[in-house]
């Protein structure tokens, strides 16, 4: 077991980076097709096919997921996935030809070093190109490596996130896992050590802080100023609340894939996607924000047909979840001058 997506069996996982632009994007394979449900607990999504994931709805079966930086820019990515994917014969059976299925979720990266470049649907097909079942890729990686936490006090504060993954093994050889860009407006703790790993930093000291309690101290902090963001429409500055150093960045998201092998129906799987989102509640402070499009898929394989209580696979996959986007902090690396987690102290968290 190598602790990542690819420990449940016929996932294929591939990246692309830009690491002079800081962009990237991650593809998660599933050639032979799986049944998937996603839940997005975010208020600023960017996805592509998540209606055909209703449980109501036809098709029961994908062949891929993209996550992507570039906003809605790297949505147009996906369209090298389902090329690559149509070039080997796989697809969802239709007369006239295989047509394949790939959700997708996109981050927001855009002007990261100062560039605007996103993932292209060239870029999405060389991460195929690069898939294996081996993939232990985590940090500043494909999907990760434009990804940054810690922003309700603007960009100059915050951390660098990442791609994590990880995964639990069950009794009767169940296996459950995740892949997970962190690119949240919130902090990330970890409850167990009860410490702040990443996150917003003070101006002077460049030392973590704790973002609620700070913002909870400020009258006149933009976040709690107003329930909604602004919009240009009603503002005669549209770019104030965006430049002000005082409040929080409008776009980020936490996206990514929890799976396993098990045999499960479309609404199991959407409950499983559902309840992995806990994982993220129990890492990033706050979560699920006006200003995040949390956006979490998840995928069973079918690979192994056993009895076991939904209740206990959705619980695991929260933990994995959590486990990756803590992962994901952890190993990113330092770029555009923002710091990594590593480079800083954990801050203990008052029980």
């Amino acid at each position: 077991m190598n602790n990542a997506l690819t420990d449940v069996p016929g996932i294929l996982v591939g990246h692309w980076s830009d690491p002079e632009h800081g962009t990237g994007c991650t593809v998660v394979l599933t050639p032979e097709g799986s049944c998937c449900g996603v839940d997005v607990r975010g208020s600023a999504p960017g996805t592509r096919e998540t209606a055909l994931l209703d449980p109501v709805n036809r098709v029961d079966r994908v062949h891929g997921v993209l996550l992507s930086g570039g906003s809605a820019y790297g949505l147009g990515a996906a369209h090298g996935v389902v090329k690559w994917l149509a070039d080997k014969g796989f697809g969802w059976y239709t007369p006239a030809a295989s047509v394949p299925i790939v959700p997708a979720a996109i981050l927001y990266d855009l002007g990261l070093g100062g560039s605007t470049k996103y993932p292209t649907q060239e870029d999405a097909f060389a991460a195929c190109e690069a898939a294996t079942a081996e993939d232990t890729s985590r940090g500043s990686v494909g999907a990760g490596i434009g990804c940054t936490v810690g922003k309700l006090f603007g960009f100059d504060r915050c951390t660098r996130g990442g791609l994590g993954q990880a995964s639990a093994t069950l009794p009767g050889g169940v296996v459950v896992s995740a892949l997970v860009a962190v690119n949240a407006v919130g902090d990330v703790v970890d409850p167990m050590r009860a410490h702040q790993v990443a996150g917003a930093r003070d101006s002077k000291s460049g030392e973590l802080v704790d973002s609620l309690a700070e913002a909870a101290a400020s009258e006149d902090w933009v976040f709690f100023r107003s329930s909604e963001p602004t919009s240009s429409a009603s503002s005669d500055s549209p770019d104030e609340s965006a430049s002000e150093s005082s409040g929080p960045v409008p776009d980020n998201t936490t996206i990514g894939v929890v799976a396993t092998n098990l045999s499960l129906s479309k609404p199991a799987v959407t409950k499983l996607a559902q309840m992995g989102q806990t994982g993220v509640s129990r890492t990033t402070r706050p979560a699920h924000t006006l200003y995040d499009g949390d956006c979490l898929f998840a995928l069973a394989t079918g690979g192994l047909d056993v009895q076991i209580d939904l209740n206990l696979v959705g619980a695991v996959a929260a933990e994995v979840v959590a486990s990756a986007v803590l992962d994901g902090v952890r190993n990113a690396t330092s770029a555009y001058g923002v710091p990594a987690a590593s480079e800083l102290t954990p801050r203990r968290l008052i029980t």
